[in-house]
């Protein structure tokens, strides 16, 4: 194995989140061609399972955002040497000896809480905090709970912490009630190094889940079914460190597919794998666009007004909850009505309000938004209130008269890398300035 490069554990995630905002010009049409960062929803289970298997761990492709960097700090919490270099990720964790994943980094987002699982299959022991995250409804972290405790972990809830002691994890059935990406991901890390074997069914599919199944094969684990809604796990006793690459990040790809088609812009997204989303696509092209597709590119080519679509959130191959609120900015400007149904989570509709400013017409009843498109939008001071309504609002500004200000544009950066960059790239007029 070669030799580590040198390492300064990253800490910027646990600076003070920078008060930026994004002001946006409107009404100038995308083109161009763009390459897509590494998924941020594959990166940080990879980063997780670097815990399992002491040594020194390369990840490419890892994008650089607030949140693979606030998980690069929380394993530096935990003993390992983590560093950045472009889109390397170098991770050591041949010294990791501490199990407890702090209050003040956990709390910021809640896929820190994918550390828990490898902690327990390492070490025996953890001590997580309840996690935090995007300021839109609850996403209860039991059945996490209900999976390791079903491999023998005897888990305990003090003082907001998470704390498992003595932990010997073993094989077991779990059938999860309803599909969960982290709480899949959660339970395959744990069983790879639990003993016997785990069968874990009605699992999530997503392209994330299926990378995570492929890096941990790759250390050494004994996986089958990847892919499928059944996994089996055969524990191994060790793993071993490895040097892969991220999967390029599908919820980017698909909106700046989206800010093509609303601007009436010819776009090539590089470095993509269509399949993985094929759903928004199919939506897209309903709306109007034309798209092709080939090995690791997509063109998009949007002409005039779109037209308006219906949209029932599902889990994967299904349309994304993570495009939910992009496409209701498209069909905040389409012909027609459309109605937009978020049936994986029911109150993720912050962005609502915000797009109403901009003069968007939606009346929003539960989980159902029904958007009757307007002419146009108009440039108003807007709020981002979690990852995805600030790409929402990006979209709308992009294509809004005159010019949208988006305050507490850290949201976006915990998600998009240069987002606005990548936007300027393709013609847009977008400034990041203080508040």
């Amino acid at each position: 194995m070669d030799a580590a490069p040198p390492f300064s554990t990253a800490d910027k995630a646990t600076e003070k989140a920078p008060m930026d905002a994004l002001v946006i010009q409107g009404g100038r049409r995308l083109s161009g061609r763009v390459a897509i960062s590494g998924a941020k929803n594959a990166a940080l289970p990879v980063m997780a399972a670097t815990l399992l298997a002491p040594g020194v761990h390369k990840l490419r492709n890892v994008p650089d955002l607030r949140d693979t960097r606030t998980f690069a700090a929380v394993l530096g919490k935990l003993g390992a040497r983590v560093s950045f270099q472009a889109d390397l990720c170098t991770i050591d964790t041949s010294n990791v000896d501490s199990v407890e994943a702090p209050y003040e980094l956990v709390k910021t987002m809640r896929a820190s809480i994918y550390v828990l699982g490898p902690l327990l299959a390492r070490l025996g022991a953890a001590r997580v905090s309840l996690p935090g995250g995007c300021a839109w409804g609850p996403r209860p972290v039991n059945l996490h709970l209900t999976g390791l405790a079903a491999m023998g972990a005897g888990l305990e809830i003090e003082h907001g912490y998470i704390v498992g002691r003595d932990v010997k994890l073993h094989g077991a059935q779990f059938s999860f009630d309803v599909v969960s990406v982290g709480a899949t991901a959660q339970l395959m890390m744990a069983a790879v190094l639990a003993e016997g074997t785990t069968t874990l069914d009605n699992v999530a599919i997503e392209p994330d889940i299926t990378a995570l199944g492929e890096v941990l094969v790759q250390c050494g684990a004994r996986i089958s079914g990847l892919g499928s809604r059944r996994l089996v796990i055969h524990g191994v006793r060790e793993l071993k460190p490895i040097d892969t690459a991220i999967i390029p990040d599908r919820i980017e790809a698909a909106t700046l597919a989206a800010a093509a088609v609303m601007t009436g812009g010819d776009i090539t997204l590089e470095r993509v794998i269509p399949d993985h989303f094929e759903a928004s696509l199919r939506k897209l092209e309903e709306a109007g666009a034309t798209i092709t597709r080939e090995r690791d590119e997509v063109s998009i080519s949007g002409r005039g007004r779109p037209e308006a679509v219906d949209v029932t959130t599902q889990v994967f191959p299904g349309f994304p909850t993570d495009m939910q609120a992009q496409m209701m900015a498209v069909a905040a400007i389409a012909r027609g009505t459309s109605v937009i149904e978020d049936t994986i989570y029911l109150d993720r509709f912050s962005h609502v309000p915000e797009l109403q400013r901009l003069g968007a017409n939606i009346e929003l009843k539960g989980n159902v938004a029904v958007v009757k498109g307007v002419e146009k939008l108009s440039g108003a001071p807007v709020m981002a209130t979690d990852l995805r309504a600030s790409a929402a609002l990006a979209l709308g500004a992009l294509v809004a008269e005159g010019e949208t200000r988006i305050s507490r544009i850290y949201h976006l950066d915990r998600g998009y890398e240069r987002f606005d960059h990548k936007l300027t790239q393709l013609g847009a007029r977008v400034e990041r300035v203080q508040e």
